[in-house]
């Protein structure tokens, strides 16, 4: 409970600092042709690989060899007609490390669409239905060299039906209330489904959940090159501990070199009750007791990077 709150006030403070910045630069915006004025179709892509690699030979200060390479994909697909608005985007990154010492390591996996049509209800406001779904794309495990499965493709799979109101300000900010949300969460595999991992009931593969969602979208470029975008979704089961709210913020900072080259940090934060991660570990070094917890991720690349 603690936590949800946590990660709401952190929310709400973001959002009120954008909107501070983005009311101090509105007279300037309004100046200016809005694409969201201009109808059609309107597609963005930006591809990232980013390959890393180290070698040691008799080198006293130790060290493993390795390679890692990490992939990034950002496709965005919006049409607008009159008061009509429909957007696609789909988030895809994989990425992997080679160590001499414990083999392949995955480093990074998932696939996030969401799908929202809209119609304008004035003043920047739009009646919006959304659908989100996220999954990854191959086999996780409890820890680097284990073959303990903790996750797989489709297993977990989340899909989210909204039906809310979204507001818009240009192209820099988008915030969707639903009160009117289903949640499925998906366990195809088995042996995870049979364990009730995921907060499904064990031995079933799909759970239900009836709530209320939120999701905060910001993008801006922030100095020259220099490019911050972020997104928060937040959801709270109506008929169990609605208080506990699931949390899911991706922030993407990305610094352009030239035409191909730039770097990007990533960093997720994650919080779900119904996941339960290992807390304790007996004396054969086993978890032996689990319970929810903060997930965090980041991710530094410098490579080639392509704008489509």
């Amino acid at each position: 409970m603690e936590r949800g709150r946590i990660m709401m006030f952190i929310l709400l403070l973001g959002f009120f600092s954008a909107q501070a910045q983005l009311d101090e630069e509105k007279e300037k915006q309004l100046q200016t042709v809005n694409e969201d004025t201009i109808d059609g179709w309107k597609f963005i892509g930006n591809t990232n690989l980013n390959f890393a690699q180290s070698a040691f030979v008799n080198w006293v200060a130790g060290g493993t060899n390795s390679y890692a390479l990490n992939g990034l994909t950002t496709f965005r697909l919006a049409y607008k007609k009159k008061t009509f608005t429909w957007e696609n985007n789909l988030t895809a990154g994989y990425g992997f490390m080679i160590r001499s010492d414990i083999g392949l390591v995955k480093t990074d996996d998932k696939f996030d669409f969401d799908s929202k049509v809209g119609r304008l209800a004035g003043k920047g406001w739009y009646y919006s239905g959304l659908v989100n779904f996220k999954t990854q794309f191959t086999d996780g495990y409890s820890r680097a060299g284990s073959t303990d499965i903790v996750s797989r493709l489709l297993s977990p799979a989340y899909l989210i039906g909204a039906i809310g109101i979204d507001k818009k300000f240009g192209s820099t900010y988008s915030l969707f209330l639903a009160p009117v949300t289903l949640k499925s969460t998906f366990v195809m595999d088995h042996t995870l489904s049979n364990a009730g991992a995921f907060g499904v009931v064990a031995g079933q593969s799909y759970r239900a959940e009836f709530g209320g969602y939120l999701k905060f979208s910001f993008q801006k470029d922030i100095m020259k090159n220099v490019n911050f975008k972020t997104k928060v979704d937040l959801f709270s089961n109506y008929l169990h501990n609605p208080q506990n709210i699931d949390v899911n913020w991706e922030s993407i900072l990305s610094f352009k070199v030239n035409k191909y080259i730039s770097t990007t940090v990533t960093c997720s934060l994650v919080y779900d009750d119904d996941i339960k991660i290992g807390t304790h570990t007996d004396a054969n070094g086993q978890f032996d007791q689990f319970g929810p917890r903060t997930q965090f991720k980041e991710v530094l690349g410098v490579g080639f990077a392509y704008k489509f």
